[in-house]
């Protein structure tokens, strides 16, 4: 016991920590006061030292560390970055106005990019999957069935329906008809896998293994349809398009998924920069089709014709979603499942269309839909994408 007033200086040690600490005592009143041990001051003194560091001068104003600051711009970079997707039908949108203002703006990016530059798509799709994901797709045959009945049932008969329309309704040339009907016979476009990546990405393989067995089969049925609807059989060259296929999905996204494989790292350091560059490829592909046939655009059909391929594909989106939504009602995934075979449905290879009007038809009235499609598609594929990413939100 201390007398009052008495002010002591004890030194404690831990001999499991060699701790020697330095702790004053005021003791008052001459009541008693009993110390167990050294570690109720060690935590005593602990919290006047946080206390200490939080009581700082009212004028010195904090000032955060270099380093740190260095840290969150490359944050905020990083994150610019891997948000550029956010801005792609905005990005679609300001391409095809420029397109259409000033066609030499993308004139030179010819038909002998196209394939590279969706294999670049497809490339990053696979830098952001795995093997796993492609197996888990395989798992889901009837989804898959589901979503080449969307192409090759649902999407025909609309475009036998919006072609028939165009002729007896509008009364336009026989051929713009036959155009419609053509731009419905057609495989998936590689488009709605990059889309479906933006919006649900574990379902991105779902829909490249939906698209390359459309694609893959267009060699047989797409020749069939084109009798069937518009009565003349346009024959397909099967080693062009198996050559496609290798190009543009199989190649890029093997070499995505090995390099993911092999080289994380690598992987890592590339994946803030493929979304920017995505954006602009994109862009290309949307613009320089638009800006090749832009005479066939501004024919004087054209704002009929682009009527009439707006309401064929925004039914083709509708069919797709509502036709997954009822058989797969109990999925868990419904919702994403439903976008994914609404893209499916609603976005198709107009390019190939196109290629086949300009080959195998000597109306070049026929290649006026393919043409206006190749863009009110990318249109209004990527604006689901920004409505749909925003109702996720």
């Amino acid at each position: 016991m201390f007398s009052c007033k008495t002010i002591a200086f004890i030194y404690l040690s831990e001999s499991s920590s060699q701790f020697c600490h330095k702790v004053p005592i005021f003791l008052f009143h001459s009541v008693p006061f009993l110390i167990r041990g050294s570690k109720f001051l060690e935590c005593k003194c602990a919290s006047e030292k946080v206390s200490e560091s939080f009581e700082r001068d009212p004028g010195q104003e904090f000032e955060p560390e270099p380093n740190q600051i260095v840290k969150q711009k490359k944050a905020s970079i990083v994150d610019i970055l891997k948000q550029s997707n956010s801005i792609l039908p905005h990005v679609v949108l300001a391409s095809t106005i420029m397109a259409l203002v000033y066609p030499p703006s993308f004139t030179w990016f010819t038909s002998r990019y196209y394939a590279p530059a969706l294999g670049f798509l497809m490339f990053a799709v696979g830098v952001n999957s795995s093997e796993k994901d492609f197996i888990e797709a395989f798992k889901r045959p009837d989804a898959i069935f589901t979503g080449y009945v969307g192409q090759f049932v649902v999407k025909p008969l609309l475009g036998y329906i919006f072609g028939i329309i165009a002729v007896t309704v509008f009364g336009l040339p026989t051929p713009l008809g036959a155009g419609i009907m053509l731009v419905s016979c057609v495989s998936g476009a590689q488009l709605s896998n990059y889309a479906t990546f933006l919006t649900d990405p574990p379902l991105a393989p779902l829909s490249i293994v939906m698209t390359s067995l459309s694609t893959a089969t267009a060699v047989f049925v797409t020749p069939m349809l084109s009798l069937l609807l518009i009565g003349k059989r346009l024959p397909v060259d099967v080693v062009g398009m198996v050559s496609s296929i290798l190009q543009i999905v199989i190649a890029p996204i093997t070499a995505g998924l090995l390099l993911n494989r092999l080289f994380p790292r690598l992987c890592e350091a590339m994946r803030p920069f493929l979304p920017p560059l995505s954006v602009l490829d994109t862009a290309c592909c949307v613009g320089a089709p638009l800006a090749i046939n832009i005479n066939s655009v501004l024919s004087p059909f054209g704002l009929t014709v682009s009527l009439l391929i707006v309401a064929f594909h925004l039914s083709a989106f509708i069919a797709g979603y509502f036709l997954s939504g009822s058989l797969f009602h109990k999925a868990p995934d419904v919702k994403a499942l439903q976008r994914t075979l609404s893209f499916e449905t609603g976005m198709q290879s107009s390019l190939l269309a196109l290629a086949l009007a300009n080959r195998f038809f000597q109306d070049p009235l026929v290649s006026v839909p393919p043409a206006i499609s190749t863009v009110i598609m990318s249109l209004m594929g990527f604006a689901l994408v920004m409505i749909w990413a925003k109702k996720k939100e």
